[in-house]
């Protein structure tokens, strides 16, 4: 084979080994008919603020503000607290607690303070007890599912997107195993930090020369994205698909990002350290910018690190609160979604108020979260345009919990009429709107 062929064939080659990522994530779309509910906005973007924050850091800022993109109050961080943290600029003229409405006091109040039992919470607005299996479907339908039986022909796959985090068990959470639901109604969904990372770009754009540990996380990458979408050749052939000119823009978006992360220009996006929280909000801007959907759920997931290390849990609280500064920018900077976007934040579940044995190098000790009352209590922060979210309102009552999320964004996207009954035990958080 001579030298210009053999380029041409690992350029086709890389070329097909990052379509056959893209493939799985080609689903149907909705039904034929409208959804019957008016709409408060176009779209919603939920951001799990998640890891476990407890409130002592977050919204009681007994530290120092650890968030002062999203919260009022004191910006700077008190001397118990400043070394180790890594200095930022504050990119919003106005915080995101005065333009719309913050629960102070919001509640995971059943189940185990887990993770994946958290997530799955969040995504499917029920509680999660001890019998949940990771790397399984949930029990009951995610809020992509949703969306996507119950609402209008424009929900398509390329309007609803699952940003998740890591290689862990969350892609799980794209769509459930109950009868009448399931893939065919899952969203397109992504893990950039995993996906987009140079290590993965590099074995994937040249195929033909992976050493045999190379070739074993590629064929681990292609077992987990191809192994979400497993089902009947019957079920994948069924109901409307999405249109090829969809197909092709997903196709050419994630190969375009893929040649731009070897080319160094993701690498250090905003001009500041980059954690993987804030890489992973800064390719779901990519994704708004490019499909402006009308549901996105993302996720952050750095602060976990405060089981071992409190001051890097501290550090990465403020990581978090400055990707979600970036992800309101893009918001309202993106034609579509501008003043037609409602971003509803709140961790999983939060923290223990006690300690556990091991200490950082400042001599703070680290925490986990064992079902304690702190670990139940969290946040919500609900903002959007004026019109539609009651702006600078707090609440600092307990008022709300985890199950009320999913139909406050039925409701937002005007489809939670149409939701069977006793799907979603939750309520509407009517308080936040006008």
């Amino acid at each position: 084979m001579s030298n210009m062929k053999r380029k041409e064939f690992i350029r086709n080659a890389a070329l097909t080994a990052a379509g056959s990522i893209v493939i799985p994530y080609i689903l149907p779309s909705g039904r034929l008919f409208a959804a019957t509910g008016s709409r408060k906005a176009n779209h919603v973007v939920f951001c799990l603020f998640a890891g476990g924050v407890r409130n002592l850091e977050s919204m009681q800022k007994v530290d120092g503000n650890l968030m002062p993109n999203t919260l009022n109050g004191n910006e700077s961080i008190s001397g118990d607290i400043i070394g180790g943290m890594t200095a930022l600029p504050t990119p919003m003229s106005n915080r995101l607690q005065n333009l719309g409405t913050l629960f102070k006091e919001f509640r995971y109040t059943t189940g185990p303070t887990g993770h994946f039992n958290g997530h799955t919470t969040a995504i499917t607005g029920r509680y999660a007890d001890e019998a949940i299996k990771l790397k399984e479907p949930p029990q009951y339908p995610t809020v992509f599912e949703y969306y996507r039986k119950h609402n209008s022909t424009s929900a398509s796959a390329a309007k609803a997107w699952w940003i998740s985090d890591a290689l862990g068990p969350y892609p799980f959470l794209n769509y459930s195993n109950y009868d009448g639901y399931g893939a065919l109604y899952g969203a397109n969904a992504i893990q950039p930090f995993s996906l987009f990372s140079p290590d993965v770009n590099a074995f994937l754009s040249n195929p033909l020369l992976l050493s045999d540990v190379e070739k074993g996380k590629a064929d681990l990458m292609r077992e987990f994205m191809n192994g979400q979408f497993k089902t009947s050749t019957q079920l994948l052939s069924s109901g409307i698909k999405n249109t090829p000119q969809e197909a092709e823009q997903i196709q050419i978006f994630l190969r375009t990002l893929m040649q731009e992360v070897a080319q160094g220009l993701h690498t250090n996006p905003w001009g500041v350290p980059m954690n993987s929280d804030m890489y992973n909000i800064h390719f779901g801007t990519k994704v708004m910018q490019e499909f402006k959907p009308e549901l996105m759920v993302i996720n952050m997931q750095g602060v976990d690190i405060g089981h071992f290390e409190f001051t890097k849990y501290a550090n990465n609280m403020r990581l978090a609160d400055f990707a979600l500064a970036r992800l309101w920018q893009t918001i309202q900077s993106t034609p579509g979604m501008a003043n037609d976007t409602v971003l509803i934040v709140a961790p999983e579940h939060g923290r223990n108020q006690l300690p556990n044995t091991l200490i950082d190098v400042y001599g703070r000790y680290a925490l986990d979260h064992n079902s304690d009352e702190l670990s139940r209590e969290i946040f919500c922060l609900i903002a959007g345009p004026s019109g539609v979210v009651k702006q600078g309102q707090v609440i600092s009552s307990v008022q709300g919990e985890s199950i009320d999320i999913v139909p406050t964004i039925a409701n937002i996207l005007g489809f939670d009429t149409d939701i069977p009954g006793g799907l979603l035990p939750g309520r509407v958080l009517n308080e936040a709107f006008n």
